[in-house]
């Protein structure tokens, strides 16, 4: 990983618009609520406590069912952001699953409606960043699949100033089924070509896609490398990242697994190290089945590599 350039000048879309959200630390937290909080039957807005209770301090509300209109009052969204900003958790959304920015021209249309309605809730949370799936190739070649979603996202992004939404960003998410615009290359590409727009990168998506990519540290590091190359040290070293062990055919992802089941890749402990020596401050999402209960595994990989790191530098 030294090959790394930490430092360099952020990427000049970036350093343009200014719209990263930065974190303070490593964060770590689940994508939706829990199954233990369900049982306790309280409203969502009650999760940040719950969280912050558990030692996790981020959080991806999912929006992923939601149609051309925000499904939450707005009332309910700023009481959650008021309490996962009282409770020290960093907010972000999961788009809805129905946005294909590679169909046909109605289907665009709705699909910009739908991420629009996940972005203005957002906005209402204080929530940092939408992420969402950009769509299927279909008939479309890759290069016009790419083409048009960017410019369905330009245009989203329009609306959105229209709106006065500017502090939300935009995530496109690296995908693991094969027939998915979702490549890394891919989604960097868009981040290069749409302002107010950063990646997420998810490392079982990596690595169902190209087949059991991700067994090495390097194996993490060349990735890295590649979105420090494309986009600059200050979005690599402030990632949004999801992360769960993947089950994969050769057309891609098939299932996510628990971290209690290590003949599923990629292992989380070589991200964990360059977290460390790399002083990385990703925000970290388990998509696993048991959710919070694997945030707090990886939270404690990274405890335990930086208690580790910490007695080799004492005198």
């Amino acid at each position: 990983m030294g090959a790394m350039p930490l430092g360099r000048i952020v990427a000049a879309n970036y350093d343009k618009y200014e719209v990263i959200n930065v974190a303070d630390r490593p964060r770590f937290g689940p994508a939706g609520v829990s199954p233990d909080f369900k049982e306790l039957k309280l409203p969502v807005e009650e999760f940040p406590k719950y969280l912050q209770e558990e030692g996790l301090d981020a959080f991806e509300y999912q929006a992923t069912r939601w149609g051309p209109k925000p499904q939450m009052k707005k009332e309910s969204a700023e009481k959650l952001g008021e309490n996962a900003k009282e409770h020290d958790v960093w907010l972000t959304v999961h788009g809805s699953y129905f946005i294909n920015f590679c169909g046909d021209e109605t289907t665009i249309e709705a699909s910009k409606n739908r991420l629009i309605a996940c972005v203005t809730a957002a906005d209402w949370m204080g929530a940092h960043k939408v992420v969402f799936h950009p769509g299927f190739y279909g008939k479309r070649s890759r290069e016009e699949a790419i083409k048009v979603c960017a410019k369905a996202m330009k245009e989203v992004i329009e609306r959105l100033k229209a709106l006065g939404i500017i502090k939300v960003n935009l995530g496109p998410e690296t995908m693991g089924k094969k027939s998915q615009l979702g490549s890394l290359n891919e989604i960097l590409t868009l981040c290069e070509s749409v302002e107010q727009t950063e990646p997420t990168i998810d490392w079982a998506h990596i690595h169902a896609r190209d087949d059991g990519l991700i067994k090495t540290k390097d194996d993490y590091a060349k990735i890295l490398n590649e979105i420090d190359k494309r986009l600059g040290t200050k979005t690599v070293k402030n990632l949004h990242i999801h992360y769960t062990p993947v089950e994969f055919t050769e057309k891609g992802e098939k299932v996510h697994h628990t971290m209690a089941e290590p003949e599923y890749g990629p292992s989380f402990r070589p991200f964990a190290e360059l977290i460390h020596e790399l002083d990385l401050k990703p925000v970290v999402i388990s998509e696993s089945p048991i959710l919070d209960k694997d945030s707090i595994k990886m939270r404690d990989i990274l405890l335990q590599i930086l208690k580790k790191g910490a007695a080799k530098n004492t005198p």
